[in-house]
């Protein structure tokens, strides 16, 4: 089975705790500290995997943990870091977090590699606080506990162009007849109960990847039916081919069946509905009109050309029209932006921090006359952050913003070129 959507759940590895130890030798009678460093935990990192195009694994096996670090140990020993865990997933793979629905990264385009969860890092053994004044030190740092998170994963497929319409109006035909995809094909109510890409080959043009998408029925934005499964892989498409049956072959009305698949895109996504459309008028090679009665095909263009939605009589079977079409459709891309359509990040795993109950302090450091921020939400937020990349600073500058650090500093009358202190950290203060 097609398995395109997944709960899962993932913790990061907990950072080993320091140890506290002392020398003891035959002509030491009073060593110093020697407890060693706890290993870092193992982090949570996500893959794409181009052998891969389902979620499948994720549908059998929904807990997922990286290695602990281990403890630190007597004589300096430094405790072994624990490993991370990687998780495969097919390209289009969409990671939300479950309770707010929020994307958290879209593994697609130039994103194949995304470190969700950063292991915990190991505790500093008593070695680190001996001082002139306490030279036997009976405590060390305790590791970072590990992180964790549920996932919703969501496989949006990658297409440039998406097949629409209600079952059985002939899209898998359609696909069959314009690429190398084979999908199967019977005379029966939803045959396509999976995505299918084809690629488009064009011979004097560039070509373009097609997705035939489950069919649609209507109430399928209130998840009625295939529902979701049906538009959730219609996202990332840039245009939209609407195949009707024109024939009316088993007695539908392709103008009303248009007004209703647009009617459940809207509700869905208004975004959408709003994207470039051309209307694939099929079955031609079946219609039949008696004298004075018009032809359905007209009655489509009639409808949906003044609208600037164009409209291709086809027979998917025969391959009449359908030349012109795709050359049409390849016209409309070269209008849009190449850009690929990336889903953008909205939750950021680092912010779980910024709910922390723990304190701070923010003082003015008179001798120094510099502003100093301490404690153990703060300690905690710089273990977890690389302030040497451009997403850690970001993150570091929101963690102050929305944990009211920046209030508390204007405050205490900060201005423009002071400096801030965290832990060794100096910064300079700027709005």
């Amino acid at each position: 089975m097609f398995a395109d959507r997944a709960r899962i759940y993932v913790r990061s590895g907990k950072g080993g705790d320091g140890h506290v130890s002392f020398r003891r030798e035959k002509y030491v009678p009073n060593g110093g500290p020697d407890g060693g460093d706890g290993g870092n935990g193992g982090s949570v990192i996500l893959e794409v995997d181009d052998g891969l195009n389902t979620l499948t694994d994720y549908r059998h096996v929904r807990k997922y943990h990286a290695e602990d670090g281990e403890n630190g140990g007597k004589r300096n020993c430094r405790g072994k870091n624990g490993a991370d865990l990687i998780l495969k997933m097919p390209e289009g793979t969409v990671v939300k977090e479950a309770e707010t629905g929020k994307v958290i990264t879209d593994m697609s385009g130039e994103n194949r590699r995304f470190v969700l969860l950063q292991g915990g890092r190991g505790g500093n053994g008593n070695q680190h606080y001996a001082t002139s004044t306490m030279q036997a030190p009976k405590y060390a740092q305790p590791g970072q506990p590990a992180r964790e998170l549920e996932l919703l994963l969501e496989l949006k497929v990658i297409a440039d162009v998406g097949l629409v319409g209600f079952p059985n109006v002939g899209k898998s035909t359609f696909l069959t007849q314009v690429s190398n995809a084979r999908p199967k094909i019977a005379n029966y109510h939803f045959t396509t109960l999976n995505p299918h890409l084809g690629v488009v080959d064009l011979p004097d043009a560039k070509g373009y990847v097609i997705a035939d998408i489950p069919g649609l029925i209507e109430g399928a934005s209130e998840g009625v039916g295939l529902g979701f499964e049906f538009l959730r892989h219609i996202e990332r498409t840039k245009v939209i081919i609407h195949i009707v049956d024109a024939a009316g072959t088993e007695g539908r009305d392709p103008i009303a069946d248009i007004y209703a698949i647009n009617k459940e895109l809207e509700n869905y996504n208004p975004e959408i509905a709003g994207r470039p459309q051309v209307i694939a008028a099929n079955k031609t090679d079946m219609i039949f009109t008696e004298d004075g009665e018009q032809n359905p095909v007209e009655k489509l263009k009639a409808e949906f050309e003044p609208k600037g939605i164009k409209v291709y009589p086809i027979s998917a079977i025969s391959g009449q029209g359908i030349r012109e079409l795709l050359y049409y459709v390849r016209n409309m891309l070269d209008q849009i932006d190449d850009k690929p359509v990336i889903f953008e990040q909205e939750f950021f795993p680092e912010y779980m921090l910024s709910v922390s109950d723990e304190p701070y302090t923010v003082t003015y450091d008179e001798k120094e006359n510099e502003y100093v921020i301490e404690g153990p939400r703060i300690e905690k937020m710089l273990g977890y952050t690389n302030l040497e990349s451009e997403r850690g600073f970001t993150f570091f500058q929101n963690f102050l913003k929305l944990n009211g650090i920046l209030d508390e500093l204007e405050a205490l009358g900060i201005q423009e070129g002071d400096t801030v202190r965290m832990y060794g950290l100096s910064f300079d203060y700027y709005k």
